[in-house]
């Protein structure tokens, strides 16, 4: 029986695609972080109050990194190969159901690199990574139907809308809806 490869958790893994590296948060990413989690396109459809604070940046990446250490996500820094250092944005699985296989993405990217492929590349290296190094069985995204550009990558990865869901998030004293997207990894032995 198929289970969940905890052993992706023992060191950090560097992700080399054919233009990007994606890698670890550090310190110096907080400066890209604030400013796509305070800028409102960017945060558009995040459902989540923009930073206000520099420092709300520094806890995220804290978080983030004491979330690998605890086993309990990854995300990863999403980097040009020819500036390793400078982050455009992010992407990764939280909400990890090791005991179903079973994890959901998330991302963001700076607005100024929207409509280069950027993200498409560094979903479809996590997705492989997920299928391959996590062992996962199926992956899911909730957005809202509104957003158009997640629509268009995740429908180009293959993801499947499952579910649409009225009035099923409130913020700011508004209801939006919830799409359910989904891929299963046709190549894993439950599938055979």
């Amino acid at each position: 029986m198929q289970i969940f490869n905890d052993e992706v958790f023992t060191e950090f893994p560097v992700i080399e695609t054919k233009n990007l590296i994606l890698r670890e948060f550090n310190s110096e990413d907080a400066e890209v972080l604030f400013q796509n989690y305070s800028d409102k396109e960017v945060m558009k459809y995040f459902g989540r109050e923009l930073f206000k604070d520099f420092s709300e940046a520094e806890i995220k990446i804290e978080n983030t990194n004491s979330d690998f250490k605890n086993k309990l996500g990854i995300r990863w820094a999403v980097c040009l190969k020819s500036d390793k250092k400078q982050m455009l944005g992010s992407c990764g699985y939280w909400r990890i159901l090791k005991e179903h296989l079973r994890a959901e993405i998330g991302y963001e990217l700076s607005k100024e690199f929207w409509g280069k492929g950027i993200m498409t590349e560094a979903l479809q290296a996590i997705i492989e990574f997920g299928f391959t190094g996590m062992k996962l069985h199926s992956i899911e995204a909730n957005i809202d139907p509104e957003n158009l550009g997640s629509v268009k990558i995740l429908e180009k990865l293959g993801f499947v809308r499952e579910g649409y869901f009225k009035d099923s998030f409130l913020f700011q004293g508004k209801f939006t809806d919830t799409s359910s997207y989904s891929l299963i990894n046709i190549t894993d032995s439950f599938n055979k």
